[in-house]
Parts: structure tokens; sequence; C-alpha cells
């Protein structure tokens, strides 16, 4: 018996070490693709970036014996997730983060949890409790107050940039909520990398057609995909399905709400990035409202 609750011990351990490797990755992640939309345009970003995970995880699952295609009861959540949690998600984030610091932009795309109170109280019928509707309340008041700065004559560009991000947060909210209505037949890592060659193919006739044919990437470019195609995107989609399955969704939303934190942090000092009283007051927010959100049972 002491053996075997040393395991778990050594297991617990073990997925800790992993949830806090997520949270870094994906709070450098931010301010590397700000970097790599400097270089490449931000849709053959989000097609090359997606392409670069489907090959990743395509070897994984190969790997793990688990390469098969979709059933076809899966078909509809493989698109679901491919076209609004994937492609329009890092399509809307990359636009956005050729106009906003990369610190600011990852708070408002990391809300996506305070989104899904109201999209699965209408889609799915779940009730929504005072505390769950407050949370949403300091959610949508801690966008206001990121956004705050740009509300001006001049600010037309950054709103819209603002705009996106929540318009990001919501797709892959809506995709969220289909996961919690999905009965699945595949496992969730086995159609990872399929969600991902969606996506990779939806953006390469968009960015074909809105920014024509591919540029040379450059050494920043090139760097940055690789890093966020195969440790920010391939590795952290597997090490949140992987954590997702020893926490509970409240711990882990609270927990992955520090990579933005984090990533703010990290953009200040790497790419000279301020950090004023809208951002902090909008980051305890959001913080705040994911904390209510997420402390409903069942949530």
């Amino acid at each position: 018996m002491a053996a075997r609750a040393q395991g778990r011990v050594s297991a617990g351990a073990q997925h800790r070490v992993l949830l806090c490797l997520l949270i870094l990755v994906w709070a450098v992640s931010w301010p590397l693709i700000k970097v790599g939309v400097a270089a490449v345009p931000p849709i053959w970003y989000a097609c090359l970036r997606y392409a670069i995970a489907a090959l990743s995880l395509f070897a994984l699952v190969t790997a793990r014996h688990e390469a098969a295609f979709p059933p076809r009861a899966d078909w509809s959540l493989v698109a679901i997730c491919g076209v609004l949690q994937m492609a329009v998600y890092s399509a809307l984030c990359a636009f956005a983060l050729t106009i906003l610091p990369a610190g600011r932009a990852s708070v408002l795309a990391f809300s996506t949890p305070i989104w899904v109170v109201p999209l699965a109280t209408w889609w799915l019928h779940e009730r929504a409790s005072r505390t769950v509707l407050l949370g949403t309340g300091f959610g949508l008041l801690g966008a206001l107050a990121i956004a705050a700065p740009a509300i001006h004559a001049d600010g037309g560009q950054q709103l819209l940039a603002y705009a996106m991000l929540l318009g990001a947060a919501v797709s892959w909210a809506i995709s969220m909520v289909a996961v919690r209505a999905h009965r699945f037949t595949a496992t969730t890592l086995a159609l990872a990398p399929w969600q991902m060659l969606v996506a990779a193919v939806l953006l390469l006739p968009v960015a074909l057609f809105v920014e024509g044919a591919p540029r040379p990437l450059g050494a920043s470019g090139a760097a940055s995909l690789a890093f966020v195609g195969t440790v920010a995107t391939a590795f952290a989609y597997w090490a949140v399905v992987e954590v997702g399955r020893h926490f509970r969704a409240a711990v882990l939303s609270m927990a992955l709400l520090a990579a933005p934190s984090l990533g703010i942090v990290i953009s200040a000092l790497a790419l000279g990035e301020s950090v004023g009283a809208s951002l902090i007051a909008g980051v305890l927010l959001i913080a705040g409202g994911i904390r209510l959100v997420g402390a409903e049972p069942g949530k």
C-alpha cells in the first residue's frame, strides 16, 4: 500500500509539473507570436502554425499506435473544433497582435471560461446561478477596463483589435460547449491532429486570397513558428488534455489564468510593453469573474 500511495503522490507531482510547464509555455507564446506576426502575415502565420502542429501530433499518435481516421460520430466535433477553436481563434488573435501589445491581448483571449456561461445556458439549458451571472458581469467589466484606453476618436483600430480578441474568446467558448455536449467515440488526443489539419486546410485558401503567395519566413518568423507550432500548440494541446484528466475544471481554469498574467510580465520584460492601471484592473476583474464562474459545482 505504501508503494501504491507513493506512486499516486509521484503521479500527482508529475501532473503539477506538467501544469506549470503548460502555463509557462502559453505565457511565453504570446510575445513570440507577437514577434512572429511582425515577420509573417497573420493568416499565413495561423495556417503554418496548425500545419506544423498537425504534423507533430500525427507523429505522436502514430508512435502511440492511436492514429486512425475519425469515426463518423466525431466528424461534427472535428469540424467545430478545427474551425472555431483553432482556425478562427488563432487567425483573430494573430490579427489583433499586429495592433495590440501581447500582454494586453492575452488577457482577453484567455477570458473564454466567462463566455461559456451564457452559451451553456442557451445551448445546453444549464441553469446560471447568481454567482455565475456575477462572475460573467465581472468578466465584462474587465474587458471594458482593458479596452478603455482605446475609447477615443483615434482608437478605432485598437477597438477593432479588442473586438477580434473577444470574438476569438467567444469562438473558443462555442467549441468548449460543443465538446461538453458531444459524446466521444475516439479519444481526444486521436482527434486533435485531424482538428488541426482542418484548421490548416481552411486557413490556406483564405491566406492565399487575402495575403497572397507566402513570403520567405525570415529567422524570427521561422523561430516563432517552430516554438508555437510544436510546443505551444501540439505539446500544449496534449498537455491540457492530460492535466484536464487529473484536475477539476474550476482548478484548471484558475490555474491557466496564470498564463496571461505571466505573459504580461514576460512581454513587459522582453518587448518593453507598459503595464498600466486599466490592464491591472482588467486582469483582476477577469480573474475574479473566472473564479466565481469556476466555483460553481459541476463547472
